[in-house]
């Protein structure tokens, strides 16, 4: 009896050990399994985006945009990105890959963001938000990620400062966006996905860490953009 009371407080401590760990390494870093998953998951959206990449722009595509550059017409150059944009999204299902976000600033971010803020999504990387713009269309785009779990790749959106740039690389162009600030607010406040005016980044994440009482938002605008030929 003793033997097996004795057997039986080992497993306790260690089970207590290993989940004391785990939550050690989700604080301070993030969650391993959940990670593992969403490393391979990342994977493939890579491999998608690059089939996507190599097949999205037509002939006609790279002859509209490089007569427009040859011409020097901006207006018709960000019609043509912008129909190129509205035709990525009209192609994409929720999961699919979208684009590249990269953001030095945030422990240096390389990482495929697929559409949609579902969980199931969100668990494949981040997720832009369906019901706002690409990326050239002029408006507000937005894009969420988690802190903790699923590669945790907004881990760090509160290390962003002002004038840190972001990079959105797509299929039809890249785009440059410069951080104006950031702010911490209330779950239910959408006016954060609100169109301004102009072509504005919105990245949205629980806060604090471990937690989703709030949202972490870095606001960021356009500085410039290339069409991809």
């Amino acid at each position: 009896m003793r033997r097996a009371g004795h057997i039986l407080s080992i497993a306790l401590i260690t089970a207590g050990l290993i989940v004391v760990a785990d939550v050690g390494v989700t604080l301070a870093y993030q969650e391993p399994l959940s990670s593992l998953y969403s490393s391979i998951k990342q994977s493939e959206k890579a491999d998608q985006l690059k089939t996507i990449e190599s097949d999205f722009l037509t002939k006609s595509d790279v002859k509209s945009i490089d007569k427009a550059k040859a011409q020097k017409n901006p207006r018709v150059l960000k019609a043509n990105i912008s129909q190129l944009a509205q035709r990525l999204v009209d192609e994409s299902e929720p999961g699919d890959a979208l684009g590249r976000i990269e953001a030095p600033g945030m422990d240096g971010l390389n990482m495929v963001f697929v559409q949609g803020t579902d969980e199931s999504s969100l668990e494949l990387g981040p997720g832009h938000y369906p019901e706002t713009a690409m990326p050239g269309q002029g408006r507000t785009v937005a894009i969420a990620g988690h802190r903790t779990t699923y590669l945790a790749p907004f881990r760090h959106i509160d290390s962003m400062k002002a004038g840190d740039k972001i990079t959105l690389k797509m299929p039809y162009g890249t785009f440059v966006y410069s951080v104006q600030k950031t702010e911490i607010v209330d779950p239910t406040d959408v006016g954060i996905i609100h169109d301004t005016g102009y072509e504005r980044l919105v990245l949205s994440a629980c806060n604090p860490v471990y937690s989703a009482a709030q949202r972490y938002i870095v606001f960021a605008r356009l500085i410039s953009e290339e069409a991809k030929t």
